[in-house]
């Protein structure tokens, strides 16, 4: 089977979206389909299909709302503590606890503690009742044949309670639909298969069906299938009969084994092919037996995000309902952010409080990257009529997690430490509330982000090569004229990583000169790379005489990665990444890791409780099996500075 060329258009996302739903539902296409019956104790997070009506009142009788006696008030007129009122025992005066039906002859209820007793027959009060004291009437709650919940509404769980109030047991809703989940692609192994290179996780079905379900749907994912037509197109022809709407995950580009959007237009119809969005762009959004077939792309942050923006509606709308809106704040964007004209882009973005600004930073933009979704806090949308924002210019950010978390937030910008991780999950052990959010820009990025005003503090391990010591005299020029404390939080060895039997005999960064080896480098700005400078000038090598030199990878762990994976014979890095990574290890030298702390922030609760966590036992010894660390000065002060 040849495939013919797929043209990939550059669609508006508004206009595909309302053309896409447009279309379906003039085909029926999102019609809920046939009413449910289920009990209403099942009926928690279900969309009703028609409005419920109670068939009974709540409650049904006049009813005691207080332990007490039940009387007739009239009786009561007069009672003061200057007159207190005898009163017997007989059909208008009868005790009651809450509840309790009000006996014929009554109609008021005096709280018991109001009540005193003169005998078992007799007792007295020293004030009148009113008609309807404490009492619950008929219908107080729910009257017969009003109506409790309308049609398209999302049970809560209290509704149910109503609905129950009401005398109703069972409810008719709509149906989940039904949302087929078809992964393609030769290269898909299951979770937990034994992976070797080419073999990719399947995964993404397992993330859309969690979406779907969040929705209100009802996933069935499929087997996977490989990149052949014939194939594909048997599987999707079941799919389509079995389930309402239909996802192809895979293969929507115009690659040579990318056959979504042509399945679709031969089985069905295809509305739109590619939307000027990114990342997401080759989605494809079709229709077969007037059914919703959605092409999604393989790449999990496309996938997700496809789903999200044309799936979601179209399962709120057969389920009559319409998608809720994400929470949104006000950011200010930590630095420049440049995006192409004529494309809608969305952003994933950290967040956190740093004093009465939310400070928003870009993290991984790349579309293959599930842990950007994973860090993310919010959702950053560029417009497609702007070319990005300005350093410090405010915008509206769509929250993927709570406000009040953001709040809780402590903002650690600079240089990367596995460390910090471990710090990030003590933290919220020890105080559920909090978080921390690090994002890896170096360490001179670090104390840049603490002069912007973009966070709380900077992990940082600069050497001094006039003084031998660490930080301090970077800290005296970037942030001249502010008060901060630096605090230590470990030493480290840096050294090279190199492959398991260092197979090149690697004994110090002079052989990847003599012995022309690839390496692989952190970015201009972090620590470990003026480290690297500083031995290269020690041993008299260019620069550009390392093979790799240009190469920048953002963490230690990526640089392990890079060894690991054979592009790298070597790149400096912590030996806590090495061990991590099952790598050998030459150590070059031990360094100090500090945070940089702004002083206004050190006596705040995004500092002292990190300090608290610190001082851990468990947290201390669990940095110190990662190997590598030495936790000495952990927490000790080891400079200040007033402004």
């Amino acid at each position: 089977m040849n495939k013919r060329d797929v043209y990939l258009e550059d669609k508006p996302l508004q206009q595909a979206l309302e053309e896409y739903l447009a279309h379906l539902a003039g085909v029926g296409g999102l019609d809920p389909g046939e009413n449910e019956i289920i009990p209403v104790e099942e009926a928690a997070g279900r969309v009703t299909a028609v409005p419920v009506f109670a068939r009974s009142s709540s409650p049904h009788y006049h009813a005691s709302a207080m332990d007490g006696v039940a009387v007739c008030a009239l009786d009561t007129f007069g009672a003061s503590e200057a007159t207190p009122k005898l009163l017997t025992m007989d059909e208008n005066a009868v005790i009651v606890d809450t509840g309790d039906p009000i006996p014929p002859g009554c109609d008021a209820v005096i709280m018991i503690e109001d009540v005193h007793f003169i005998d078992e027959k007799t007792f007295e009060i020293t004030s009148g009742a009113v008609p309807w004291q404490h009492m619950r009437e008929i219908g107080e709650d729910v009257v017969a044949t009003e109506m409790i919940v309308p049609a398209n509404h999302r049970l809560r769980s209290f509704d149910l309670g109503g609905i129950l109030a009401g005398g109703v047991t069972e409810i008719a809703v709509h149906p989940k639909p039904k949302v087929g989940l078809m992964p393609t692609g030769t290269e898909l192994v299951q979770p937990g298969a034994e992976l070797k290179p080419g073999d990719i996780i399947e995964y993404n079905t397992r993330v859309l069906g969690a979406m779907v379900a969040e929705w209100g749907g009802s996933p069935q994912r499929l087997e996977i299938t490989a990149d052949n037509y014939d194939a594909l197109k048997e599987r999707l022809q079941k799919a389509v009969e079995e389930c309402d709407i239909v996802l192809i995950n895979a293969g929507s580009s115009a690659g040579r084994e990318d056959f979504t959007a042509q399945l679709i237009a031969d089985l069905g119809r295809v509305l739109t092919h590619g939307v000027a969005i990114k990342p997401g762009k080759p989605v494809v959004l079709g229709e077969i037996q007037n059914k919703p077939v959605v092409g999604v792309p393989g790449y999990p942050v496309s996938a997700v995000l496809a789903a999200d923006l044309f799936v979601k509606p179209v399962v709120y709308a057969k389920l009559g309902a319409v998608p809720p809106q994400r929470e949104k704040s006000e950011a200010i964007v930590s630095r420049k952010i440049v995006s192409p004209m004529g494309t809608e882009e969305f952003i994933r973005v950290k967040l956190g409080k740093v004093g009465e600004k939310i400070v928003c930073t870009p993290i991984s933009r790349g579309a293959g990257v599930i842990m950007s979704m994973v860090r993310a806090d919010g959702m950053l949308r560029v417009s497609g009529l702007s070319e990005g924002y300005k350093a410090g210019q405010a915008v509206q950010v769509e929250l993927m997690r709570p406000l009040e978390e953001v709040n809780e937030t402590t903002v650690i910008i600079g240089s990367h430490d596995i460390a910090l991780d471990v710090l990030a999950n003590h933290l919220r052990k020890r105080f559920p509330s909090a978080t921390l959010s690090s994002a890896h820009v170096g360490s001179l990025g670090g104390l840049n982000a603490l002069k912007r005003g973009e966070a709380h503090c900077a992990g940082t391990h600069l050497l001094d090569e006039e003084t031998g010591d660490y930080n301090v005299s970077y800290i005296n020029r970037f942030l001249a004229g502010q008060s901060v404390v630096l605090v230590n939080l470990v030493h480290r060895e840096q050294g090279l990583i190199v492959a398991p039997g260092n197979p090149h005999q690697i004994r110090g960064v002079d052989d990847l000169a003599a012995k022309r080896l690839n390496y692989v480098n952190r970015q201009r700005g972090a620590g470990t790379r003026i480290l690297f400078d500083y031995k290269l000038k020690q041993n008299g090598i260019a620069p550009d005489v390392i093979q790799g030199y240009e190469r920048e990878e953002y963490t230690h762990m990526a640089v392990a990665a890079a060894v690991a994976s054979g592009s790298a014979d070597a790149g400096m890095g912590i030996r806590a990444a090495a061990l991590a990574l099952e790598l050998d290890f030459v150590p070059v030298v031990e360094e100090r890791y500090d945070l940089c702390i702004l002083g206004e922030y050190f006596n705040t609760p995004y500092i002292q409780r990190l300090l608290e966590v610190m001082a851990e036992p468990q947290f201390q010894q669990d940095v110190f099996s990662l190997g590598g660390y030495d936790l000495r000065d952990c927490g000790k002060i080891m400079y200040e500075s007033r402004s």
